[in-house]
Formats: structure tokens, C-alpha cells, sequence
């Protein structure tokens, strides 16, 4: 592809959790191109993901997934201006392995490093595929997260909310368990609610506290305890939990983000990203929430609310213009808060 002489390309590695995602991104904002491989087949027969198994996997991916993003993209690796991989949070393992990688390239190459903070890489994302401006609200939604963060600029956070328990992602996991749904349980408890109806009554935690912060904990065992109350489960039942379960989420996220909305008047970009951000029916609840309160709602395409490295890449573009760059003693970290970069 053409690249003015002004353009930056960089290559980011993605393998926090259970993928291992290569991609290669310029900074006038064209994804050159992509390779990424689930986890999730090897981790299937454990119900979950576990870190030891997927490490193996990540390194055993890792260096044909680089060589497949640049022939897609019709590149070399030195004809690269920088190198970013996910730092944290997530698992040891995986970050050690895409860490050390792109040390290694980035030191033969005499290229700038860039260790990249998994969450705010989704923060950043939607400034990939939009005219985004600092700064905006973000209602941040995964597997391991659920945040509201008014995002001032690059490595510039405010944390206004944040779960109290488990995050969103987790919860939608642990009632897909207990309906005797695969993980990720996600899309499919998504899926199965199309067909459901409301017909249980799920608690909502702290909605009646004006707070922006949020607690999954006690919605997980109010489905589990009306589970254990019925004598069978049925594909009519599991549609309508799923679907109950649902609602209940929309209702819970809609409440808070109209806090959180309101509080910071002066802010008229209201973003959603991460994983969980790629349930269609939540995303256009909170675009009808946006519309009520006359805010703008941004959010990615569904393919990049996912863990992909087009977001870390971007992440590394980035943290370059705002002059940050990363040595080579930085370390991974299981745990990272956004408020904390």
C-alpha cells in the first residue's frame, strides 16, 4: 500500500487472554492488515481459560502470525516504525510472550517499544475508527473490566465508577454456566434472549444509590438461586433467563451511564468499548440512552470491541504522538488500572 512520507506504521501484539492477534496499523488511521487465532478450542474441555495452556498456545502462534500481518500487509519487519504489545493487565504468560517479542524487534531493529495498557488501548480504539476528540465519556464493558472513565487525552484518566465485584463480562459468563452454555458465554446468552421474553425478575444491584459504581455479585446469585428453584430447564426457560438477564444488565448500565452523563455536562461524547460492547441489543440501548440525553454515542465496529491488535497497534500510535515511549525494562503487570499509566 502507499504510505505518504509523513506515515508511521506500527505492529501490535494482542495476547492478554485467550487470542493471539497480530496486526499492523498506520497513524493516518489504515489497518494494513491483521492475523489473529483463538484459544478457546484448547481451553474448551476446562470451561474457562486457563493461563498455563494458553501461554503455550500464544507462543506457539506468535511468530507465524507476524510473518502472515506483514505479507498481508506487503511489508517488512524493518520498514516499521514501531512496536507495541499489550503490557497489562491480563495473563502472565500470554504478556510475557508478546512483550519479549516485540522488545526483541524492536531492539534489532533500533525502533521505538511500546508497552500498552490492555484498557486503554480500548479507550482509544473509537479515535481509530471516528472523528473523536478529547475529551469523552467511556463506559468501559469486558471480560475482566467494567469501568466509567472520563478519558482526558492520552495516559490522562479519570476513574468516575467501577464495579464493586465481578465484572459484566464474568457475570454473563458464570449465568451462561449455569444454563450449561459454552464460554464465552456472551453471544450466545445474547442470541438466546432474541427469543425470550422478561418474565423473571432479577435484582438490580445499586440502582436505587445514586452512584455511578456498579456490583454484578448479587444479580449472579439471584439467577442462580430462581435456577435452583425450578424443578427443570427447558429452551424456553433458558430463553427467557437470558433474556431477563439481559434487560437487567441494560437497565443497570442505562442508570449509571445517565449519572454518570449528567454529572459532566460539559462532555458531549459518550463512548462504549470492550468486549461486552459488541452485544448489539446493549449498544443500541445505550445509542437510545444518548439520544435522550443529547450526547453524542460512539463506539467501534463490533470486530474491534473484541481483544484484536489493531487496538494495541493504534494504542502505540498513540502513546508515539503524545511522546511516549516505553524502555526496555518495563515489566508486565497482571494488574494495571487505567487511572495508574
Amino acid at each position: 500500500m502507499e504510505m505518504t512520507s509523513e506515515s508511521k506504521v506500527f505492529l501490535g501484539i494482542e495476547d492478554s487472554c485467550d487470542d493471539t492477534a497480530v496486526a499492523i496499523v498506520s497513524n493516518d488511521k489504515k489497518i494494513l492488515s491483521e492475523s489473529k487465532v483463538s484459544h478457546l478450542k484448547v481451553n474448551e474441555p476446562y470451561g474457562g481459560v486457563v493461563p498455563e495452556i494458553t501461554a503455550r498456545a500464544h507462543l506457539n502462534h506468535l511468530s507465524q502470525l507476524v510473518r502472515e500481518a506483514l505479507k498481508k500487509a506487503k511489508l517488512e519487519l524493518h520498514t516499521l516504525d514501531g512496536f507495541a504489545a499489550t503490557a497489562g493487565p491480563g495473563l502472565i504468560g500470554g504478556l510475557i510472550c508478546g512483550m519479549q517479542f516485540a522488545k526483541a524487534l524492536s531492539y534489532f531493529h533500533n525502533k521505538p517499544f511500546f508497552g500498552v495498557n490492555h484498557l486503554e488501548a480500548h479507550a482509544l480504539t473509537p479515535r481509530l475508527t471516528s472523528d473523536l476528540k478529547f475529551p469523552y465519556i467511556l463506559l468501559l464493558i469486558s471480560g475482566g473490566h467494567t469501568q466509567l472513565v472520563k478519558v482526558n487525552g492520552v495516559r490522562k484518566y479519570q476513574i468516575i465508577g467501577s464495579t464493586l465485584d465481578d465484572a459484566l463480562g464474568e457475570a454473563f459468563d458464570k449465568v451462561g454456566k449455569m444454563l450449561g452454555l459454552p464460554y464465552p458465554a456472551g453471544p450466545m446468552i445474547e442470541k438466546l434472549a432474541q427469543n425470550g421474553s422478561t418474565s423473571f425478575n432479577f435484582v438490580r444491584p445499586l440502582c436505587k444509590q445514586k452512584t455511578t459504581d456498579f456490583s454484578f455479585s448479587g444479580l449472579k446469585s439471584d439467577v442462580r438461586r430462581k435456577i435452583e428453584g425450578l424443578n427443570q430447564i427447558n429452551q424456553k426457560i433458558r430463553e427467557d433467563i437470558a433474556c431477563s438477564f439481559q434487560e437487567t444488565i441494560k437497565e443497570v448500565l442505562i442508570k449509571k451511564c445517565s449519572i454518570a452523563i449528567r454529572d459532566n455536562p460539559e462532555i458531549k461524547n459518550f463512548v462504549v468499548s470492550g468486549g461486552v460492547a459488541s452485544n448489539k441489543y446493549i449498544r443500541q440501548s445505550l445509542q437510545n440512552m444518548c439520544d435522550t440525553n443529547n450526547v453524542n454515542f460512539i463506539a467501534p465496529p463490533i470486530e474491534l470491541c473484541t481483544d484484536n491488535g489493531v487496538m494495541i497497534a493504534w494504542a502505540g500510535i498513540e502513546n508515539d504522538k503524545a511522546g511516549f515511549v516505553d524502555n526496555y525494562n518495563l515489566s508486565p503487570r497482571p494488574r494495571w488500572p487505567l487511572n495508574e499509566i
